[in-house]
């Protein structure tokens, strides 16, 4: 494979840039919003008239992914723009949740946080002359991590010091939605008046728990009748304002001027809480089914993006490195690593995409069961047990490690379960597992994931774990259960 640093000429001349201003750019990146929670995919409860205006204005992504089905590893690699076994932050916190005695391999061992060593988005565009900015969350500065201004961001703002969930914001500012907003318009003016494009990461802490609102937002939605599938007032309405610190900030390019020429993409770290169904998604946040890792995503960019267009390309927010980079007109760094591609050609409808697949990797344990998980997780209390996953055209598997190393592995397909494949064309909640009947096509895709796990060098969790109590485990799977279902 060519490194991509040489293809970056042909990625420019690909997507048509013109020889104009470079664009700013801006990435509104929401905490835990779900694909169905927006109203433009649907939502029966939740009103979200700025992101929804945005999606009119801009190019919807109908299949967008994140990086991993919770927060850090998603970041680790939107800023890195690799996967998960290039920096190894796989988890919040350990890969080590859940009940011990219920695991059976022993997890591969979590980073704390985005190792200094991996060049940042945030880097390769402050060395091409933009001004770099964050405001809100950068949940990567742990032990193995380094702080946001330590990896390129040269502008930084929170709200919220600290673990955002030990204290509460004031009422009129909830979550520090609105403080980040103008923290972030303000760098914007500042960096219009120094001459310079600006790379504003815009973090909101919204709507992760602890939820918060407005009293006069949470009044709107306690007054609601509820939806079929959603209900709950405060998730609204802390949604709600997140969408109004949306509309601020998109009203504040416009008073700069600078809306004609800046590319913003709005998107989420990882699927909804167990507050908000998915559905017709499976799962929720920390699991790997649809309802875990796809995610809402739009991108505005008038002259370029075409208002009102829509793609079904499967994308993801590695992609999102690159595709910066191309419309920075800024080179990949010497021997930087991109698993990502420009998404450029989409953006203008002027071509597609070059990979065939896109690719997940969790190889250790969450605890706290999602909506509609797999049926052993749920019993053994698990969100996800080791897995990887690949989707390949319409086509999506999941490899489960425990049954692939210790029930026999390919030899025992599909008998052992440790393989489960899904046709989204046809089965977007991933209810029916084609495995069994499939066995071609499901051995194709477990050819193309075994291969990709070989070339990431992916940490694989392959020692049976001494504390295993497999009696207590079949006591628990053989116990009923409906919260699966």
């Amino acid at each position: 494979m060519k490194p991509i640093d040489l293809l970056f000429p042909l990625l420019l001349a690909s997507a048509g840039v013109a020889a104009a201003a470079p664009p700013n750019l801006v990435l509104i990146y929401a905490d835990d919003l779900g694909w169905k929670d927006v109203g433009y995919n649907g939502s029966d409860f939740h009103e979200t008239p700025q992101l929804d205006r945005m999606a009119r204005e801009g190019m919807v992504f109908h299949q967008a992914y994140a990086p991993a089905g919770n927060c850090a590893p998603s970041r680790a690699s939107l800023h890195s723009g690799t996967y998960s076994p290039r920096h190894h932050v796989f988890a919040v916190g350990n890969t080590d949740r859940g009940p011990k005695r219920f695991q059976r391999l022993i997890p591969v061992p979590n980073k704390s946080g985005l190792a200094p060593s991996h060049l940042t988005l945030a880097e390769a565009l402050q060395a091409a002359g933009y001004a770099t900015g964050i405001f809100g969350k950068w949940h990567l500065s742990g032990s193995d991590g380094a702080t946001p201004a330590g990896q390129g961001f040269e502008t930084v703002f929170d709200s919220q010091k600290g673990n955002p969930n030990s204290r509460r914001d004031r009422p009129e500012d909830p979550k520090g939605i609105f403080s980040i907003t103008r923290a972030a318009g303000d760098f914007m003016e500042q960096s219009k008046a120094a001459g310079k494009p600006f790379f504003a990461f815009v973090a909101h802490h919204g709507i992760h728990t602890a939820l918060e609102a407005r009293p006069a937002s949470l009044a709107k939605f306690k007054a609601k009748a509820a939806g079929k599938q959603h209900s709950d007032p405060l998730y609204a309405a802390c949604l709600f304002d997140l969408d109004h610190g949306v509309g601020q900030l998109m009203a504040r390019l416009q008073q700069l001027g600078l809306a004609e020429n800046t590319l913003v993409v709005f998107t989420s770290d990882n699927g909804g809480t167990q507050q908000s169904s998915q559905e017709p998604l499976r799962g929720n946040k920390g699991g790997y089914y649809e309802g875990g890792i796809r995610e809402p995503f739009v991108a505005r960019w008038p002259g370029t993006i075409k208002a009102g267009s829509a793609s079904r390309v499967p994308v993801h927010q590695v992609d999102l490195f690159p595709t910066f980079l191309a419309a920075a007109r800024a080179p990949v760094p010497a021997g930087k690593v991109l698993d990502g591609e420009n998404l450029l050609p989409l953006f203008q409808q002027s071509g597609t995409l070059a990979r065939e697949s896109l690719f997940w990797h969790f190889p250790g344990y969450l605890d706290n069961p999602v909506i509609r998980g797999r049926a052993g997780d749920v019993r053994l209390g698990f969100r996800s047990r080791p897995v990887s996953v690949i989707r390949k055209g319409d086509w999506k598997l999941h490899l489960f490690h425990e049954e692939w190393q210790l029930d026999g592995g390919r030899e025992k397909l599909p008998a052992n379960g440790a393989v489960e494949l899904y046709d989204l064309s046809k089965d977007p909640g991933e209810r029916n597992n084609l495995a069994a009947s499939e066995l071609t096509k499901a051995s194709e895709l477990l050819d193309d994931l075994l291969g990709w796990i070989r070339r990431t060098n992916a940490p694989m969790p392959n020692q049976p774990n001494p504390g295993y109590q497999p009696e207590a485990a079949a006591k628990a799977l053989a116990a009923p259960s409906n919260k699966s279902r």
